[in-house]
């Protein structure tokens, strides 16, 4: 959850006066990392992934599945060790948006390839197991991207009811928000910058009994107009931040060697955004109804997106500077690399920047292109002040650049070294959605790596226009869109230079075809690649099988043969005897649900749609 600093939070009456000065002295921060690194070279290949868990309460006597509200509680013992002997430690443990969530990493980087990859799904073992060491027996965890009932009534333990004074959300409950400062003040200060709640609105899916207005039946809506978003059919509204930050993810990021590598692997991997988004699709379930998306992105992207309705281009600009295009949280809008692949007809979206940061920004020498890339992150305003933090020294710290760079949730991150420190230029992967089982994830985690290895080793290009990836993202989210859907993707990612017409560059193919080629042999397919591309490293045997082995996981997800989780949900849901037809996920079918996905994770019984005979 970005940056986490201790301290009293500003409201946003207060906030706002200072939100200038912030990103002024942010600009003042960025200039002087830059200055200090921008020459900054050969440092290794460090890399780490970031696993979310979701904290379950099960009924002995009922056997009802809930949230339970004590994951901080379960926090605080996780970290003692690391405040013993903080550089000793084999999982950092960290707060996340709710209370029910818990955050793993690896306690030290992984360093380059090689053996190192036989450890990573070890490490989410393990992880996994520390954490249940600390829970009480009814409680159980799981790697969920959405829990499915978030929002209805009574779904959490212990019991805790909506309409509070931070979210004031009508369905969730202030006591879901983990209690750390920041996170509630993030919660009340977007919805008070916005002017009103957010509203996410995703497509229901329309079942035989489905009534058109089943949401609006249960709740009230916030509108009376008939063509706002709360009012159309088939529509399942959300009123709060922590329906998007509710949710669970899998995370990767890499140390690069200098700042040119870092940027020009975020932007190849911004293009993959989308096509893992698709591929590592679990969210089918979205306050207890059956949905008609399979990721959770959009729904992150709404919950937090705190533009005014000037922002929004609904009225002329008065109080606010500019019209943005986007949520804050949402794909990348520019790419980043001064290399030759780099053609400026990629950069087709019109970039929104503040010109002052810009200035500022080239004045200290930075390019224009990574000039404007920082000067569009600083068009949003800081949303969380530490009333003890404002004034800092700039030259040691990095907080009021933090504070904005954190708080702008993209595809892929951009991460300059932190003052005074060891590490480097960093890129961070966002959009996979967390698997179910610990294979799963590692097969995930490692196959970045080595694809991102390849990208910088053999000089692959996947660029297509910034517009193109606009579009796969929301391809991305349809119903079944791995074996469905068709998405703009390179012809030739090898050896290819810009050459004609950039619309001759690219095509519409399927993830089958992306991930293994294309039957007519007119493209190879990116695992190919990369099978060549391992053979090459010299790993050892064991490393050698078990990287193949996670390369035909993920080569029988994206064919097809093996299904998603969103859509190994959907069938598990229409196919349940208490299932109705009608769209609505009961508590007795998500108790099902969840015990099913609890038994698959443990290694209880096996999944073969899911996961065929890998786990």
């Amino acid at each position: 959850m970005g940056f986490i600093a201790e301290g009293n939070t500003l409201v946003w009456e207060d906030a706002q006066k200072y939100a200038e000065y912030i990103r002024q002295h942010g600009i003042i921060q960025l200039i002087n990392i830059w200055n200090a690194n921008k020459d900054r070279m050969n440092d290794g290949f460090k890399w780490g992934d970031e696993v979310e868990y979701i904290l379950l309460n099960i009924d002995e006597s009922t056997k009802q599945v809930k949230l339970s509200l004590r994951g901080h509680e379960v926090l605080h013992d996780l970290m003692q060790k690391e405040k013993m002997d903080p550089n000793n430690v084999d999982f950092l443990w960290r707060p996340e948006y709710g209370r029910f969530m818990i955050e793993g990493t690896p306690g030290q980087p992984y360093q380059g390839l090689g053996r190192q990859l036989l450890s990573i799904e070890d490490s989410l073992v393990k992880r996994r197991q520390e954490i249940t060491a600390n829970l009480k027996p009814n409680e159980r965890i799981v790697t969920l991207s959405a829990y499915p009932r978030m929002g209805t009534l009574d779904f959490t333990v212990p019991d805790a009811h909506p309409k509070g004074v931070v979210a004031e959300s009508q369905f969730l409950p202030d006591q879901v928000i983990n209690p750390h400062f920041r996170f509630s003040t993030l919660t009340a200060n977007i919805r008070k910058r916005r002017g009103k709640n957010v509203s996410i609105n995703i497509p229901m899916f329309k079942d035989i009994n489905t009534p058109a207005h089943l949401d609006q039946m249960t709740f009230i809506s916030p509108s009376k107009g008939l063509t706002d978003p709360y009012n159309q059919p088939y529509n399942i509204y959300m009123d709060a931040m922590g329906f998007g930050m509710g949710n669970c993810c899998l995370q990767t990021t890499f140390q690069l060697s200098n700042i040119e590598e870092a940027r020009s692997v975020y932007d190849h991997l911004a293009v993959m955004a989308p096509i893992m988004l698709s591929l590592t699709a679990s969210s089918a379930i979205f306050k207890g109804y059956l949905s008609d998306i399979d990721a959770r992105w959009t729904v992150i992207s709404q919950s937090v997106d705190d533009r005014t309705e000037e922002e929004y281009g609904f009225r002329p600009l008065q109080n606010s500077k500019y019209v943005i295009n986007k949520s804050r949280y949402d794909s990348i809008d520019s790419f980043l690399s001064r290399g030759t692949t780099l053609r400026p007809e990629y950069n087709d979206l019109p970039l929104v920047y503040d010109k002052d940061s810009y200035n500022t920004l080239i004045a200290s020498g930075m390019d224009e292109i990574l000039a404007r890339h920082f000067a569009h992150l600083f068009i949003r305003d800081p949303l969380v002040i530490y009333s003890d933090k404002i004034e800092i020294d700039d030259q040691k710290n990095s907080d009021h650049f933090e504070n904005i760079q954190s708080t702008n949730w993209q595809t892929v991150r951009f991460k300059p070294p932190p003052p005074s420190s060891s590490i480097g230029w960093r890129v961070e992967f966002r959009p996979m959605e967390v698997q179910l089982t610990d294979f799963e994830n590692a097969a995930y985690i490692v196959f970045v790596s080595i694809l991102l290895r390849a990208i910088s080793d053999l000089k692959l290009n996947f660029y297509v226009p910034i517009t193109k990836v606009d579009e796969n993202m929301k391809t991305a989210h349809k119903r079944g869109s791995v074996t469905n859907e068709k998405f703009y993707f390179r012809k030739n990612i090898i050896n290819s230079s810009p050459n004609g017409p950039v619309d001759s560059e690219y095509e519409m193919m399927t993830i089958d075809e992306i991930f293994n080629g294309k039957k007519n042999g007119e493209f190879e397919g990116v695992l190919s690649i990369l099978k060549r591309y391992v053979s090459k490293l010299n790993f050892d045997f064991e490393t050698t099988t078990l990287v193949n082995k996670y390369i035909s996981f993920i080569s029988k997800r994206a064919s097809g043969e093996l299904q998603t989780m969103s859509t190994w949900t959907r069938e598990f849901v229409q196919n349940h005897k208490a299932y109705k037809h009608d769209s609505v996920v009961s508590q007795e079918i998500q108790d099902d649900l969840i015990q099913r996905c609890i038994a698959i994770s443990e290694g209880v019984v096996q999944e073969p749609k899911l996961l065929g005979d890998f786990y």
